[in-house]
């Protein structure tokens, strides 16, 4: 007696020599074993934890968007204003994520502060800053500090932060009009290079 495999189905198929005759036998079958309490939290638990390392390792995968829609978000500003970004379109948006405890944000701050005077009468430029994972009135401080009267806002949550893949700060994000990400700058940026690529936009803007 010989047990072969149909390639098809991958089925067992039971082959008999028919000059051989069947021998009947008697098998004992073992019944299922039920499992315990302790048991079935134990799997749960293993289960649970398998989830959580999957999901951070595709969030550890995941970078800052260079290009493509920017993801849209509501804010509500320190001094009480409410928008959502997609409110902006039609503008040339400057996002910087930020800290109070951050040394290359102290250092970055005066030189946002001068590019947005530049554009300040231009209705066309928006600059937006998202306090990162900072406490309220240190962020207000540090705003009064280095005299920033552009838009800023606290990151409840981090959900902003999270929605950009922001691995720290300072980190900037120059989107166009059309609502699309056009630049990502890593670390601190200067006035000049922030100027140079807003008006950059303006300019293609004014082209098309």
């Amino acid at each position: 007696m010989a047990t072969t495999l149909n390639n098809k189905h991958q089925e067992p198929i039971l082959e008999t020599n028919e000059d051989e005759p069947l021998v009947g036998t008697e098998i004992e079958v073992e019944a299922p074993r039920k499992l315990g309490l302790g048991s079935i939290v134990l799997i749960i638990g293993v289960i649970a934890i398998a989830l959580v390392f999957g999901i951070a390792l595709v969030g550890q995968r995941q970078t800052q968007p260079d290009s493509g829609v920017a993801p849209t978000f509501s804010f509500e500003t320190f001094d009480g204003q409410a928008y959502n970004l997609t409110d902006l379109r039609g503008k040339v948006v400057m996002i910087n994520f930020w800290a109070s405890w951050c040394g290359p944000c102290r250092a970055e701050a005066p030189e946002l502060q001068s590019a947005w005077e530049y554009y300040q009468a231009n209705d066309e430029v928006v600059f937006l800053g998202i306090a990162y994972a900072d406490n309220g009135p240190r962020s207000i401080a540090y705003m009064e500090e280095f005299g920033i009267s552009y838009l800023n806002a606290p990151d409840l949550g981090t959900r902003i932060s999270e929605a950009y893949h922001i691995q720290g700060v300072p980190e900037t994000f120059i989107v166009d009009q059309d609502g699309n990400i056009a630049q990502f700058i890593y670390a601190g940026i200067s006035r000049d290079r922030l100027i140079t690529i807003i008006d950059g936009l303006l300019a293609r803007e004014s082209v098309g």
